[in-house]
């Protein structure tokens, strides 16, 4: 095996195969482009494999995921640089895609109520809520990051839906 630049080949086949659907969807969702996001993702795990020894050895999937996020707002700002928008339709469409000022910030604030009511459960339950419907990571997911198995985090994940269908009943006007 060839150790390359602090990390051996081994160890990006691991990266890859641990990460690989994760990075492709970080490029995809910010690119749009399924093409582009292939390609950064190969940039991604190139950059990784580069940069290996610079790594603290903390949090190696958020590290890999601003790696991703990285590349393709790099890649978004060069693309920018490089075409002109030529007609008003370009600035209706981009409008489009993010949705009317309103729905954002109705979006926003349904997150941000969401927030509390996950911060306003017990242990461990309120983790594990936040995990799951703020952060969007998988049981399997939780599971790796707080040292739990599956299952257990599958209940608690259960539970602390139960306890947030209470409180919004709760919440609604009679």
């Amino acid at each position: 095996m060839v150790k390359t630049a602090g990390c051996t080949e081994s160890r990006l086949a691991d990266l890859i195969d641990m990460y690989d659907k994760l990075v492709f969807s970080i490029c995809y969702k910010l690119t749009g482009d399924y093409f582009t996001a292939e390609d950064l993702t190969q940039e991604t795990f190139l950059s990784a494999f580069q940069k290996y020894e610079t790594f603290d050895g903390e949090n190696e999937k958020a590290w890999i995921c601003r790696i991703a996020t990285n590349k393709s707002i790099d890649f978004l700002r060069s693309a920018s640089r490089r075409s002109v928008p030529v007609e008003d339709t370009f600035f209706e469409l981009e409008a489009e895609k993010r949705g009317s000022p309103e729905d954002i910030c109705m979006e926003e604030e349904i997150k941000n109520q969401l927030a509390l009511r996950c911060d306003g459960l017990k242990p461990p339950y309120n983790q594990v809520a936040r995990d799951y419907y703020l952060m969007e990571l998988s049981p399997k997911e939780i599971a790796a990051k707080q040292g739990k198995s599956i299952k257990t985090i599958q209940t608690q994940i259960y539970r602390a839906r139960q306890m947030l269908k209470k409180i919004y009943r709760e919440e609604e006007p009679a």
